[in-house]
């Protein structure tokens, strides 16, 4: 059968006092700070084998805004009507924004 616990009253430490004074000592060392040493001339480039994009070109066909959409003013993603809401000033949101 278990018995009840008392929530309300007061933990015991885990930590035991010698363990404390340990944890004392160690305390100066730990709050010590890194010193990294970065020159900003030691950039490493990383090139990755056949990455070479320079002869590519983007093709991306873009469709244009139809008459059931809208531009949200806020996140500027292009949204059904049924998304829309309006601020207080009068410009158009989408509910996510809103």
């Amino acid at each position: 059968m278990a018995t009840a616990s008392d929530y309300d009253a007061r933990r015991t430490p885990d930590v035991e006092p010698q363990d404390a004074a340990a944890l004392r000592e160690l305390a100066p060392a730990a709050s010590a700070t890194a010193v990294v040493d970065e020159d900003p001339n030691d950039v490493l480039f990383y090139e990755l084998p056949g990455a070479d994009l320079s002869s590519e070109e983007l093709s991306v066909t873009v469709v244009p805004q139809r008459a059931d959409e809208f531009t949200c003013s806020s996140c500027f993603l292009v949204q059904h009507r049924s998304r829309l809401r309006t601020t207080s000033s009068g410009l158009p949101v989408c509910a996510d924004c809103a």
